[in-house]
């Protein structure tokens, strides 16, 4: 990173707040916010980041460096990520699909690692390339630091900018959308449940990705789909993941009516 883009790193990062919530419900068609509360506030991504691992995922296997059963090597680095992971040992393969899984249900912290060190040579080379990309999107106050969002004071994001990458994931590879609503998948021999608790309990949710470290609290990018309509809503900094959670189903209920007339 160039000394002044550590500067303004540095200066965005000063500004986060380690435990504010922030919510913002956007119209996945228009892209236009329906409700915001905080929404540029800096906040710790958290494992929200992975979104950003996944799209320049993608955006690889579309531009034909890498296939769905491409092999990615596992560093010792990798293997050592503390949890959430699958247990990857260091010098084994995982394939990207199983590793496009793993992040988008488990959220596997030593996966992400491995995306980072096979896509860009190093973690740090993979987080410049993610801030890029970042810009590109339109997301101005958001600096990676990794791929997993693992506790970095350096990275950081606002719930409007991690509403803009949910949309432009989901718009961008609409053939990877039914990654984000598994409930439960199996690798190695063991079975992973989907940290996204409201995948088939809330009508009409089908994705797409938790965080939570320690300080920053619990976050959600949600995506629902009720009588042919679709909304993203972001609530970052719940004190607990069943205060999040009913924060995210009200703001469904209310944009996308009640849970009785959404789509059977």
């Amino acid at each position: 990173m160039s000394t002044s883009g550590q500067r303004a790193a540095s200066a965005l990062a000063g500004e986060a707040e380690i435990r504010g919530q922030s919510t913002l419900v956007l119209d996945y068609a228009s892209g236009r916010t329906l409700y915001a509360d905080a929404a540029d506030g800096l906040r710790y991504p958290a494992s929200l980041t992975k979104m950003m691992t996944l799209y320049l995922l993608f955006e690889t296997i579309g531009e034909g460096r890498l296939s769905l059963d491409s092999e990615l090597i596992v560093s010792e680095n990798a293997a050592s990520k503390p949890p959430a992971k699958i247990g990857l040992k260091a010098g084994s393969t995982i394939r990207v699909r199983d590793a496009a899984q793993a992040i988008a249900v488990k959220s596997a912290n030593d996966v992400a690692t491995v995306i980072a060190e096979n896509l860009g040579g190093s973690e740090d080379g993979f987080a410049a390339a993610m801030t890029a990309k970042a810009r590109s999107l339109g997301m101005s106050r958001t600096q990676f630091a990794n791929a997993s969002g693992l506790p970095d004071p350096r990275q950081i994001s606002t719930a409007r900018d991690m509403a803009t990458l949910g949309r432009a994931l989901l718009s961008r590879f609409p053939q990877y959308a039914p990654l984000f609503s598994v409930t439960e998948f199996e690798y190695g021999g063991k079975s992973f449940k989907a940290t996204n608790k409201l995948l088939g309990k809330v009508p009409g949710v089908d994705g797409l990705k938790t965080g939570y470290i320690r300080d920053a609290g619990f976050h959600l990018v949600a995506t629902a789909k009720r009588g042919g309509r679709r909304i993203i809503v972001v609530v970052m900094g719940g004190e607990k993941g069943k205060e999040r959670d009913a924060k995210v189903i009200a703001l469904i209920d209310q944009y996308l009516g009640a849970a009785q007339f959404a789509e059977r």
